[in-house]
């Protein structure tokens, strides 16, 4: 059983008008095993919570903790993040021109664990996790995510998480520019994952549609950088229902 917590988290990025606080106070424990939606508005501090825990240097935090067990993350680089356990599927994932699949996914499975893995047993899981995310098996030798649709990126991304096996997830708006037989593939993907490994995930998104196919434990609604309320899938219902305009309406009186 691992644990991820953040503590009080306050975190800033710099602007030209100066100094931007966004996170302001976030308090979250994800349990191995957790399935956890955080929803909200836009420009509520959702990705800047994905960016910050996975180590992007735009973001500055300025208190709070993050801890990995009794690994203190926030003292960790990017690399040693995800050979911790952390894996973030990106919003925009990047093309990467020159790499193929074939050499990055090797390569990043052989930094995360520390030896390659062992050559046919390891092109037979490649070959067994494209399938079921339905990804052609000529992507292995195109370069990564280069001339990929949106969806496309988005399985690729699913396909690394499923070969990276991490301890915990964090997927930043996976369902965005996804249809519907996307959306059921990627999420199948995610449901496997937290089933075989035990993976706790946080899940970023606007809207309840992945929650058809990925259920949490537990939502947590953002609003202006904090944690403005928190239940179980029965509020990502009562959001579905109402919006957000019972916690936007005390901010703008």
């Amino acid at each position: 059983m691992s644990t991820l917590a953040i503590k009080d988290l306050h975190v800033s990025i710099e602007t030209e008008q100066g100094s931007k606080e966004i996170l302001k106070g976030v308090t979250l424990t994800i349990k191995s095993g957790e399935i956890h939606a955080i929803m909200g508005p836009n420009g509520s501090g959702k990705s800047t919570l994905a960016s910050t825990i996975a180590g992007h240097p735009r973001y500055k935090v300025t208190s709070g903790t993050i801890t990995l067990d009794d690994l203190d993350v926030l003292e960790m680089s990017v690399d040693e993040r995800a050979r911790a356990g952390l894996f973030l599927a990106m919003q925009y994932p990047v093309e990467v021109p020159g790499v193929t699949m074939t050499n990055f996914l090797r390569t990043a499975k052989t930094a995360i664990d520390g030896e390659a893995p062992k050559l046919r047993t390891w092109a037979k899981d490649v070959r067994g996790a494209m399938e079921k995310l339905k990804i052609d098996a000529d992507f292995a030798n195109r370069n990564v995510n280069e001339g990929f649709s949106g969806g496309e990126k988005k399985r690729v991304e699913i396909l690394q998480m499923e070969l990276f096996k991490p301890k915990f997830a964090v997927l930043d708006e996976t369902d965005s520019g996804l249809d519907i037989d996307a959306l059921r593939v990627v999420s199948d993907g995610v449901n496997r994952a937290h089933s075989e490994n035990d993976m706790g995930t946080l899940l970023i998104t606007h809207y309840t549609r992945i929650l058809n196919y990925i259920t949490p434990q537990f939502v947590h609604v953002f609003v202006d950088g904090r944690v403005a309320e928190q239940g179980g899938p029965e509020l990502a219902d009562e959001l579905e229902a109402n919006g957000y305009d019972r916690f936007l309406a005390p901010a703008q009186a």
